[in-house]
């Protein structure tokens, strides 16, 4: 996959812009499909940075009860990358 579809969009919360300024952490909304090798490479390349560590997690929306059925949520995969300490990257 190449870098643009890996990665979706940055994830911009309090708690992300925290980890962000104290402790070099970004995190992401990525493809349910990507790994960590492809993150790594991905954020990389796009941002001009040295990542040294990535962490992934699985999300799943909660299931909605409709009048015709209920209906599952969908996934998505949130990565917190962590750069070198010296790099920084600009979302805005």
């Amino acid at each position: 996959m190449e870098a643009i579809h890996v990665i979706k969009r940055p994830l911009v919360t309090e708690k992300s812009t925290f980890a962000s300024n104290e402790h070099h952490r970004y995190a992401f909304l990525v493809d349910t499909r990507a790994d960590k090798t492809q993150i790594k490479r991905a954020v990389e390349d796009l941002y001009k940075v040295r990542v040294i560590g990535v962490s992934t997690s699985n999300r799943k929306s909660p299931d909605r009860r409709l009048k015709y059925g209920l209906v599952t949520g969908k996934m998505s995969k949130k990565a917190i990358v962590r750069v070198h300490p010296d790099d920084r990257l600009e979302l805005f």
